[in-house]
């Protein structure tokens, strides 16, 4: 039960969600995903660490940058909810925003 309720507690917040949706996506780094979710870096990171420590997304460093993308989940819960969460929320607007902005972000003038 401590699996289920460390991933429900992760996906349990507006942000970490939206960042859920644009990792489904392609990977990112925390300055591109503040960026498009308009909070800072540290918000992003406190986030990220949450995801990750419910085994929800992993990290590999690319040179100057640590991209953040989503994971075969380690439980079978996180598998479900990351299963139903890519077909979840598509029609909400905010998330449909976050997509277009990522799609048009670009680290090397957003990252500093």
């Amino acid at each position: 039960m401590n699996n289920l309720l460390k991933c429900l507690k992760a996906l349990a917040d507006k942000n970490r969600l939206r960042i859920v949706k644009l990792l489904q996506n392609k990977k990112m780094c925390v300055c591109e995903i503040a960026d498009v979710l308009g909070v800072s870096q540290p918000s992003v990171s406190r986030h990220l660490n949450k995801l990750k420590s419910a085994g929800l997304i992993c990290s590999e460093q690319e040179g100057f940058w640590t991209n953040y993308y989503i994971k075969d989940a380690d439980t079978m819960y996180g598998r479900i909810l990351l299963s139903n969460i890519r077909e979840w929320i598509n029609e909400d607007r905010i998330v449909a925003e976050d997509l277009i902005k990522a799609k048009e972000s670009d680290r090397n003038s957003i990252c500093k």
